[in-house]
């Protein structure tokens, strides 16, 4: 059974990109497995508000490889949740002394299509300020249906999500010609 939490929203924090890469540093015992680490998610889009949780995904050279180093992961802090709800995902979190939540790894195998999806939202949002204002309304509307429920809070917000996910992938097939 999951516990749902309740959501936090703050605004954007200057300090998210050193964040992401000190916690992306704390990976570099994996390389080679690790081939890279993305800054993803609200956090990744400057100026747009957020729950204060840095969200990356490092790119392995396969799922396989990283499953053989998942006491490593765990040894550098980690804890280690397999795939928690997404094929060919493994899932590791950062919380501090006192269990609040600093980090989410979304490991994802070189060429995986989750990993695509993620970048380009966040590459799409950061390109397109008016669609990253219009993340932040959506975000609070969930918030305020679901003030108390973070995992119903992301089910309010996901069409919305998948939406703008598809524009954004047909946007980088674009930008790639």
């Amino acid at each position: 059974m999951s516990i749902s939490i309740a959501v936090h929203l703050v605004d954007y924090d200057p300090a998210w990109p050193m964040l992401a890469a000190a916690y992306s540093a704390k990976l570099k015992p994996l390389e080679p497995v690790v081939l890279g680490v993305h800054h993803i998610g609200s956090t990744a889009v400057p100026g747009l508000s957020a729950k204060p949780v840095i969200d990356l995904s490092p790119i392995v050279t396969s799922i396989a490889d990283l499953d053989k180093h998942e006491a490593d992961v765990i040894a550098l802090g980690f804890g280690w949740h397999r795939e928690f709800g997404v094929d060919g995902r493994r899932f590791c979190t950062l919380d501090d002394a006192d269990g609040e939540r600093l980090a989410n790894l979304h490991f994802y195998a070189q060429g995986s299509p989750h990993a695509r999806r993620q970048v380009a939202f966040r590459d799409y949002l950061i390109a397109h300020p008016d669609v990253a204002a219009a993340y932040a309304v959506e975000k609070q509307r969930a918030r305020a249906l679901h003030p108390n429920d973070s995992h119903a809070y992301s089910d309010e917000k996901g069409a919305w999500i998948r939406a703008v996910e598809a524009k954004a992938l047909a946007w980088v097939v674009g930008e790639a010609r």
